[in-house]
């Protein structure tokens, strides 16, 4: 009588990125890919750029490999011959695209994270369009699709055509993260987030001169291209001593829960981390309709206030009211995604089997 063969597994994992700069989408790969390590899968990481803040968070065990390009991603597939390959985020699909006809019917499964909206608010009508387009062509190419909350799920589903080839796991929660504290004021307005276009700082900058409050100070926990506009912001509305610019955190999480209130103006998103993090050690938020993820986050009143993208007043009065005195802070919301990795890992042997 044969002994019974052990079903096929994903035993190798290959995922990619540009850099370690500090987006939350590589800092969720890291989370994952920790997970997975810990498993014991095996986990390669494809990446152009090794340095950055999020090189101090490159999981014991992780093998790195450095394409000069991530369009060389379908020869490193070549020659490690991974058994499934995890693109992180929107941003890296067209990598996924291209692997994909590169290597044809060699290629092995690609599983896709969708972690920005379908619909960005920063597309005029002809780049809504063809990012439309784009996002129906994704289950050519794809063979699963994973989104982080229900609702974020039905707009993928219908964005991309893959009903049917979509599950929903969140990320994995936040974790502390040994470090000195910045030297941070007895109160203050917290902004979390890459000082990038997307995240329109300049819409939380420019309610400061006018809330209620004229002595609360908002610090910002960042790094990114906008710097030099938003300094220049800062010292055109006479806002120097008020705003302070702290760069990246490695664990923004002790920040949060000093703070008095956590705000995100961001265009789009997809599952904004940072609304969930600060819930977490209750701290309330306010954020823009930046996600249909964001109702589901701030799902009661007590929690915080959603307001309209452009709405200035709004975010000013929302500001004035969780600022007064009378403010109650919210019962901390555990942060869900504790067995994202080990939900991944399922998905990826039920692909592999396939």
């Amino acid at each position: 009588m044969s002994p019974v063969s052990e079903p096929p597994t994903a035993r190798h994992i290959l995922t990619y990125a540009e850099d370690l700069r500090g987006g939350g989408v590589e800092r969720a790969q890291l989370r994952l890919a920790c997970g997975w390590l810990a498993a014991g899968r095996r986990v390669t990481l494809a990446i152009e750029d090794i340095a950055g803040p999020l090189a101090a968070e490159l999981p014991e065990g992780l093998e790195i490999v450095t394409p000069s390009r991530l369009l060389g991603l379908p020869g490193v597939v070549r020659r490690l011959a991974p058994d499934v390959i995890f693109c992180p985020g929107n941003f890296y699909t067209g990598i996924a695209a291209w692997t994909r006809l590169r290597l044809g019917k060699t290629c092995p499964p690609i599983v896709a994270k969708m972690s920005n909206a379908p619909a960005r608010a920063d597309h005029g009508r002809l780049m809504h369009a063809a990012h439309q387009v784009w996002l129906a062509r994704h289950g050519s190419f794809l063979d699963h699709l994973v989104a982080m909350t229900p609702a974020t799920a039905d707009e993928a589903a219908l964005a991309t055509r893959m009903i049917g080839r979509m599950s929903v796991i969140p990320n994995p929660p936040a974790v502390p993260i040994p470090g000195a504290l910045p030297d941070l004021p007895a109160r203050y307005i917290l902004g979390v987030g890459r000082l990038e276009p997307q995240k329109r700082w300049d819409r939380l900058i420019a309610a400061l001169p006018l809330l209620a409050d004229q002595t609360i100070p908002l610090v910002i926990l960042g790094e990114g291209s906008e710097r030099g506009a938003i300094e220049a912001q800062i010292h055109a509305l006479g806002l120097r001593e008020r705003v302070l610019l702290f760069g990246h955190s490695s664990d923004p999480l002790p920040v949060m829960a000093r703070a008095a209130v956590v705000v995100l103006t961001s265009d789009y998103e997809g599952v904004p981390g940072v609304l969930r993090e600060a819930l977490s050690v209750g701290t309330l938020v306010i954020s823009t309709d930046s996600s249909a993820a964001v109702a589901e986050i701030i799902d009661r009143p007590d929690r915080g206030t959603i307001v309209a993208r452009d709405d200035a007043a709004a975010l000013i009065s929302a500001l004035d009211a969780w600022l007064a005195p009378t403010a109650q802070r919210p019962e901390p919301v555990p942060q869900p995604g504790a067995d994202s990795a080990d939900r991944y890992l399922a998905l990826f042997d039920q692909l592999v089997r396939r």
